[in-house]
């Protein structure tokens, strides 16, 4: 019967890794995807660095990305900036990747 113990907590906390893992891969996500964005609303670096938190803070607001996306798309379009949706999840998945390869460069 310990194995089965042993067994059940090594899943639990290879759980809880990946958890932790995809949880830091998407806020570093974010924050990649509110630099871009900031850089489309030509903001000053100190505007940056506060733009790219506010981003990752949004995602907190609801489960998923629909709150990130919201935000951003918001944003660009106040700030007059010709993007739609899509364009937006485009730039949402080219930072999830960029986001992935950083976090196993720093990982090696």
């Amino acid at each position: 019967m310990t194995s089965f113990s042993d067994r059940e907590r090594a899943f639990e906390n290879k759980f809880a890794r990946d958890e932790e893992l995809q949880f830091r891969i998407t806020a570093r996500r974010n924050r990649l995807v509110g630099t871009w964005a900031a850089g489309l609303m030509k903001l000053t670096p100190e505007e940056t660095d506060a733009y790219a938190k506010s981003v990752v803070q949004a995602d907190f607001e609801e489960a998923g990305d629909e709150d990130v996306i919201r935000k951003l798309l918001g944003d660009l379009v106040s700030a007059g900036i010709d993007i739609d949706e899509l364009g937006v999840r485009s730039a949402l998945d080219a930072q999830m990747a960029e986001a992935r390869r950083q976090y196993i460069e720093e990982a090696n």
